[in-house]
């Protein structure tokens, strides 16, 4: 079972994943577990099958479900191990699983392994940043380590995302996000990061009684964001958006940040999980194995 750090309604093969789950209590695992196990067995999928569930309120939606090999099964099998692509071809071909399976060392699994999207944005001029449901990833890498936060690390240096330590972090959410946006910011601060926002997103903190400086966006006239990040003043960026406007307004930050090569992340779960591992990099340092010592 592999959990999803982007929320629904972001491309699967976009959004960073966690094997085994972050957040998801056992209960609500042994019974996807016992979801798909029922589905494979009604629709007599022999090989592979890959399952897309959402979870609200601890309740369990089944988007879509697919009988054939994933782009992650390559993931999953470096996660475990366990050759997942050849048992599938044994018994595609007419082998028995418990046969196949008598030569397999299934171990515990024991780490967290991390996948995160690389995506070529850098090579495309004019090309927004913005995730949905259209695939925009070329690459994916993968770290490993004992915890959830140390693997997520691993993952962003190997795409290229260097996490800060310090500095100014620039924040504008959309109204829906807001209220997400209070523990992030408040983090942020205890650990000694300094706040802008655009005019929305610096009231609503101030009225929140979170310290931050206001900014300008780039419509509002000079200076604003993007020069900013131009003069190498900001040093991670949380951006979100919903409407057709604020993502035609706030384009030219995405891709300024990209150009400087500044930490960015367009959704809030996206952004609650950086902060939390640049938090556990302040007390923590990552070690580094070879996948044979995993093994």
């Amino acid at each position: 079972i592999m959990e999803h750090i982007e929320e629904a309604g972001i491309h699967s093969g976009d959004s960073a994943c966690s094997l085994p789950p972050f957040s998801i209590s056992k209960k609500i695992q042994n019974n996807i577990i016992e979801w798909v196990s029922k589905i494979a067995k009604e629709i007599k999928v022999v090989g592979l099958m890959n399952t897309q569930l959402a979870i609200k309120n601890d309740k369990i939606y089944v988007l879509e479900v697919n009988p054939r090999a994933s782009r992650t099964v390559p993931f999953v099998a470096k996660s475990r191990s366990i050759p997942i692509a050849k048992i599938a071809a044994k018994i595609m071909t007419g082998d028995f699983l418990q046969d196949v399976l008598k030569d397999i060392n299934i171990k515990d699994l024991k780490t967290f392994n991390v996948k995160e999207s690389v995506f070529p944005f850098n090579k495309f001029d004019g090309v927004d940043l913005v995730l949905g449901p259209e695939m925009k990833s070329t690459g994916e890498v993968m770290g490993i380590d004992s915890t959830f936060l140390s693997a997520f690390a691993k993952s962003q240096i190997a795409c290229g995302t260097i996490l800060p330590a310090k500095g100014k972090v620039f924040i504008s959410i959309d109204d829906d996000n807001k209220k997400f946006i209070l523990a992030i910011a408040n983090k942020l601060l205890n650990l000694s990061f300094s706040i802008v926002a655009t005019k929305g997103t610096a009231k609503f903190l101030s009225d929140n009684n979170l310290k931050v400086l206001t900014i300008n966006k780039v419509k509002e006239g000079g200076p604003h964001i993007v020069n900013a990040i131009k003069d190498n003043q900001i040093d991670l960026v949380i951006n979100t958006t919903k409407t057709q406007g604020s993502i035609r307004d706030s384009y030219s930050i995405r891709r300024a940040s990209l150009t400087y090569n500044i930490p960015y992340y367009t959704t809030i779960a996206g952004a609650k999980i950086a902060v939390d591992t640049i938090e556990h990099l302040k007390n923590n340092s990552l070690k580094v194995n070879s996948l044979q010592d995993l093994i």
